[in-house]
């Protein structure tokens, strides 16, 4: 074999070993990146908000899209899902689809006791002026007093079943004694408007809506009566293990609290289109709100209790239950 020919037969020899070293090498990355691709896809999380289309803090902070900003970078992606109410949003908290959410005051008592396993991370300050019971423009009903055996719409488990009751029993008439016809806002005010209702108990801002364009009257609204709190809940389990980000949130949606204030006729212009109706109608509507949150004490927890075992008391819950054991930490003194 000569030298040129031997060089050529080595040549081929590395090559062919270069080759096999490669082929091997690639054997081994696919599946490695395959792996990494995977804990890449792992390791990704994803907050869940519930909102109501009324809930207008949530809505504009969705609209604004700060929160996708904020935690974009630190591998978070942010899904939201609309509920026509707080009780199908709790449900849905109940059932493991939603993380976060905001809802009144009677949803999170009717969750606890159906055994949704969240925690109160954050409260309005009262609203009573938000909800009312509405009568028609022509009715005779002038009083609480008067609806005694009457028909009343509101949407089962939700803030206004609450002040039914509270209103209900300052005006003498026992839980037995009136027609509670359960339906939700829309199904509501069309059976209001046709006169197949009596009466109708609702927030805003569909209760300014009914004020504004059907000349409903307030028969009684919840002051005096309920303090209307609202509620930032979350799953208990996401929030043990995502503290951060659920103060991120309610950072988040202090600010924007505090813009609204500041500028209640750009958020009615800019909800108006989300929530169907005309910004004056919205920018009073938003009025009612006070859109100040604080972190959850000891005096909100016992009003929640209250609610808790008046539900009890009138079996529309199944068992007692403690608000206090809805929470991460006790809350200080």
């Amino acid at each position: 074999m000569t030298a040129s020919t031997r060089n050529k037969h080595t040549r081929r020899h590395v090559l062919a070993l270069l080759s096999a070293v490669a082929a091997g090498a690639f054997a081994v990355s696919v599946p490695q990146l395959a792996q990494a691709q995977e804990k890449h896809v792992q390791e990704k999380q994803v907050l869940r908000i519930g909102y109501q289309k009324a809930a207008s803090t949530l809505v504009l902070l969705k609209a604004h899209g700060t929160l996708e900003k904020i935690l974009a970078p630190q591998g978070i992606e942010v899904k939201w899902a609309e509920f026509a109410a707080g009780p199908q949003l709790l449900e849905a908290l109940n059932v493991g689809s939603v993380d976060f959410g905001y809802v009144g005051e009677a949803p999170p008592i009717i969750a606890q006791a159906a055994g949704a396993d969240f925690v109160y991370s954050a409260y309005e300050i009262p609203t009573p002026e938000a909800e009312s019971i509405l009568v028609q423009k022509n009715s005779p009903i002038t009083s609480v007093a008067q609806l005694k055996g009457k028909k009343i719409a509101f949407n089962k488990g939700s803030d206004v079943h609450w002040l039914v009751i509270s209103l209900l029993k300052k005006g003498g008439i026992a839980y037995s004694e009136f027609q509670p016809i359960y339906l939700a806002p829309a199904d509501a005010r069309a059976a209001f408007e046709r006169g197949a209702v009596d009466a109708w108990a609702i927030w805003d801002p569909f209760q300014t809506a009914a004020i504004k364009q059907l000349d409903a009257k307030v028969l009684a609204s919840g002051s005096g009566a309920v303090s209307h709190h609202q509620f930032f809940l979350s799953a208990r389990k996401y929030a043990a293990k995502n503290s951060a980000v659920v103060n991120t949130v309610l950072e988040e949606a202090d600010k924007e609290g505090r813009w609204i204030r500041a500028n209640y006729k750009e958020a009615a212009l800019q909800l108006a289109p989300i929530q169907g109706l005309e910004p004056d109608v919205i920018e009073a509507g938003l009025r009612h709100y006070a859109h100040i949150y604080k972190p959850i004490d000891n005096k909100v927890l016992d009003e929640q209790q209250k609610i808790a075992d008046t539900f009890y008391e009138l079996k529309l819950i199944p068992k007692k239950i403690s608000t206090r054991d809805a929470v991460l930490f006790p809350p200080k003194s």
